[in-house]
């Protein structure tokens, strides 16, 4: 399928990729908004699910999709979009990340993950938080993965780091599925180490890519 780039306008204005975050900084102050691996931590600021949160997280993945795609623009031909990220704020969990985007590599053809030498199009960040993991934006499209040291020694490490690069790719959380689905998280309980999504997952995401954002097609 021949992919159509954005306007020049709009790839100028978001070309700019993500600054990643020091490590710590995330636990240093809380997130204006983000979509967390189990659906309630032992914190009373734990992500609840609103709507103004859906929709921040929204804008986080619609301006990872615009940044890329305004790169893209230099090879207007390439079929796939490629989405870079930064691991500099996330040390201890570079094998996680690696396999995470080899895993959404070898799952969807739209789009593909790639490690920047510099700052990508969005990064990870490491560290302590009551809420554990999580995907999160300032509302302002601007946004990074966190990845809580606690909850990845309860959890399936490469599950949380797959299932939080999802919400990158433009999934939401769905915690009352089975362990089979990817974006279900925490709810099927620490048992459960499938880090794959599944074929709903990835042709939600293989959709969204092809054909940009359509809020519709969300679940």
């Amino acid at each position: 399928m021949k992919r159509s780039v954005l306007s020049a306008a709009l790839g100028l204005a978001l070309a700019a990729g993500l600054a990643a975050l020091p490590a710590g900084a995330a636990s240093a102050a809380p997130a204006a908004s983000a979509q967390g691996y189990t659906p309630s931590v032992n914190s009373a600021t734990a992500y609840a699910g609103s709507s103004a949160e859906a929709a921040n997280n929204q804008a986080f993945f619609q301006a990872v999709m615009a940044s890329a795609k305004a790169h893209q623009a230099a090879n207007p031909w390439l079929l796939t979009v490629t989405v870079t990220y930064d691991t500099s704020g996330a040390p201890s969990f570079t094998g996680q990340i690696a396999n995470a985007a080899q895993i959404w590599n070898s799952s969807v053809r739209n789009v593909q993950l790639q490690e920047s030498s510099g700052t990508g199009d969005f990064s990870y960040t490491e560290g302590n938080d009551s809420r554990g993991s999580y995907a999160s934006t300032d509302g302002h499209g601007h946004g990074y993965v966190f990845l809580d040291y606690q909850q990845n020694q309860q959890y399936d490490s490469l599950r949380v780091t797959a299932h939080e690069t999802g919400h990158v790719l433009g999934l939401p959380d769905d915690y009352s599925g089975p362990c089979s689905e990817l974006m279900s998280g925490g709810g099927p309980g620490p048992s459960c180490t499938n880090p794959y999504p599944d074929s709903n997952e990835r042709s939600q995401v293989d959709y969204l890519w092809a054909n940009g954002v359509d809020e519709t097609n969300q679940r």
